[in-house]
């Protein structure tokens, strides 16, 4: 979904400026994209599964003690 409202974003920039040759292209890919969104929602047996959030290790994790000391 992000690709796709990134590529409507620079169409319109690409519209605003006048880049008729960027414009053409960016369509394409937007047609791509929304075609692979589609293939995705509706394929047979597909379900949103939701994964969770992931889980950062500390930027700084306590260091092993050495054995002996």
């Amino acid at each position: 979904m992000e690709i796709r409202d990134n590529l409507l974003d620079r169409i319109a920039e690409a519209e605003k400026e006048g880049w008729l040759g960027k414009i053409e292209g960016l369509r394409v890919s937007l047609a791509g994209a929304e075609s692979r969104i589609d293939q995705i929602d509706f394929a047979p047996g597909s379900v949103a599964i939701n994964l969770g959030m992931s889980c950062k290790a500390p930027a700084n994790p306590p260091r092993r003690r050495e054995q002996g000391r």
